[in-house]
């Protein structure tokens, strides 16, 4: 018998490569997304329309913070699974319109666990963002490392999430997993994040902006990598037991705390140098200093993923980057 998932945020561009993996498997899906103008539209629908080819999709345009729609789509579904993707994402955004964060992020968190609460599930995944180590300067970032100091509104959305969603694991013994991810990147990304924004604006003739000078670090981590380690995730449901030294299953919860990250820091400069390589041309690179709300450095720890999946992510960054400068040249039609 088919098993069901509810994913949240299903036309964005983690929830859609994730749902369509899940249907590939056989899984049934019911997905949901407000289809929201933060970016084009135009490509959500072309994900979505993807989906909907697939048997097995069901589709909700609606938003997850109206009270009752996540409640109504619980209980007409009853999912095994649910992946919460859904939020309003981009550190700099957050800057401009905290607002929205606090709509969707928060109080679109607070209605899918109550809708939980409801008609709880084996097991709740919701996503979190390496963001939520902030100013941590001790590296690789490790999930039992204490992460009080967020650097921007997007960042404390999320580490107020987490927390929401221990106290009702711990309150009504829903088995939560959080994944913290680390700039995850690949076909059908967002435009307004660097590698889309990088690409179009080289293909037209255009510079790019090259913060802090080149020298960030990022772990950026491929998409196909961060499905699998969600994935394999459904099935390592938080109990009683700590897998290993380093485990951050709460003592008084079925709940955790996950990295998904490719554990190989980047320097922004070598990032750029790939696209120039996948593309074949020279980028012309205004450098300019760090953007308020950013860090220097991210770097994931990933054993505990590793010893509850036994999945170890590692596409290498040239190889991933040539997979998105493929899917952008057919998908914008463009010859550079």
């Amino acid at each position: 018998m088919s098993r069901t998932a509810l994913v949240t945020g299903s036309a964005g561009f983690i929830g859609f490569h994730l749902a369509r993996r899940l249907l590939r498997e056989g899984w049934r899906v019911a997905g949901i997304d407000a289809l929201t103008d933060y970016y084009d539209p135009a490509l959500k629908r072309r994900r979505l329309a993807l989906l909907e080819a697939e048997p097995g999709y069901a589709h909700l345009t609606d938003r997850i913070e109206a009270p009752g729609v996540l409640a109504d789509l619980m209980a007409k579904h009853r999912p095994e699974a649910v992946l919460h993707l859904a939020a309003q994402a981009g550190v700099r955004y957050s800057i401009e319109a905290p607002r929205s964060y606090l709509e969707s992020n928060i109080a679109g968190t607070f209605e899918l666990l109550e809708a939980a609460r409801a008609h709880p599930p084996a097991h709740l995944l919701i996503a979190s963002t390496s963001s939520v180590y902030g100013a941590n300067e001790k590296m690789p970032y490790a999930e039992c490392d204490r992460a009080d100091h967020q650097m921007s509104f997007y960042a404390a959305s999320k580490k107020a999430t987490e927390a929401m969603a221990h106290s009702y694991a711990h309150l009504y013994g829903l088995p939560v997993t959080l994944f913290r991810f680390f700039t995850v990147y690949g076909p059908w990304g967002r435009p307004d994040m660097a590698l889309f924004r990088f690409v179009s604006a080289m293909l037209e003739g255009r510079a790019i902006d090259v913060y802090n000078r080149g020298e960030m670090m990022r772990d950026f981590t491929y998409i196909d990598d961060l499905v699998e380690g969600v994935v394999r995730l459904i099935d390592a449901v938080p109990a009683t037991e700590r897998t290993c030294a380093g485990d951050s299953l709460s003592p008084v919860a079925p709940w955790r705390v996950v990295n998904i990250g490719n554990a190989q820091p980047v320097k922004l400069g070598d990032f750029v140098a790939a696209i120039e390589a996948a593309l074949g041309m020279e980028a012309e690179k205004r450098l300019l200093p760090m953007q308020p709300g950013d860090v220097p450095a991210t770097w994931a720890d990933t054993t505990l993923l590793t010893a509850l999946t036994g999945h170890r992510p590692g596409t290498p960054l040239e190889e991933g980057v040539r997979s998105f400068v493929d899917w952008y040249l057919s998908e914008y039609r463009r010859t550079g």
